[in-house]
């Protein structure tokens, strides 16, 4: 349990959402936004946050679009209670159950989420490169950001496993390891819908935003491209407008 004096409160979507999160560690942030926005659901879908963190993407979804039944799945105890508190302090009906995301299919039934259930599925798991990353001595922090071997294409097998047929997976990676996550969703996914966002408009892209459909056959797509800051280092009007819940990215609507 994380005790008060332990987190903070921060304000998200422009302020529509406010989450208490540990002051050290894992702390969400544009990602997650970004992962919610570009996340596709209507009222009435159940909809799953594998590794929710605090519920930053999740709630952020919920507060979009009320009416979907969201189940926030996060293996750290203290986490998920931050995320159960948040949940209620933004009047966000949402279950929240403490599982590793890359539990097996029993365990995942066990908690509810049964095979062939769920309408959508949204991940931010950990993505940075063990072999780039300085080890952190904040255990923690070090799980919730560092891709253990195998890692990926266990919580991609998760969401397939719980997703019905023609049901979406959406999930944001660093843009450098796109190969690892179309090597991942290769089996039992297709349809793919790809946005690279970029820090500036002369750097590479630091991030991807992939959406993809259990059992889909249609082309992948590339989207254009997501700038956050001009060449003055100025957030971009179009930006701006996602990161305060005033917009959607195309993969939530294609």
């Amino acid at each position: 349990m994380i005790r008060s004096d332990e987190f903070t409160e921060d304000a998200f979507l422009g302020g529509q959402l406010r989450l208490r999160q540990p002051k050290m560690g894992h702390r969400a942030g544009h990602d997650a936004v970004l992962l919610a926005a570009a996340t596709p659901a209507d009222p009435g879908d159940q909809v799953v946050d594998l590794g929710a963190g605090v519920g930053a993407a999740g709630l952020a979804v919920a507060r979009r679009v009320p009416g979907i039944k969201l189940v926030l799945v996060e293996a750290d105890e203290g986490l998920a209670d931050l995320a159960r508190v948040n949940a209620h302090a933004n009047a966000v009906d949402a279950k929240t159950i403490v599982l590793d995301a890359s539990s097996d299919s029993q365990t995942f039934a066990s908690a509810g989420l049964y095979a062939d259930s769920v309408d959508v599925v949204l991940m931010n798991p950990p993505f940075n490169d063990p072999a780039r990353q300085r080890a952190s001595p904040d255990k923690a922090r070090e799980a919730a950001h560092v891709a253990t071997p195998g890692m990926l294409e266990s919580w991609v097998h998760t969401a397939r496993r719980i997703l019905k047929s023609d049901a979406n997976l959406v999930m944001i990676w660093r843009a450098d390891g796109i190969a690892d996550v179309l090597g991942a969703l290769d089996r039992g996914f297709g349809s793919l819908v790809i946005l690279a966002v970029h820090a500036n408009v002369t750097s590479p892209a630091i991030r991807v935003l992939v959406r993809a459909t259990k059992g889909g056959r249609a082309p992948t797509r590339m989207l254009a491209p997501l700038i956050l800051n001009d060449e003055a280092a100025r957030p971009k009007a179009a930006a701006q407008h996602i990161l305060a819940g005033e917009g959607i990215l195309p993969l939530a609507t294609l």
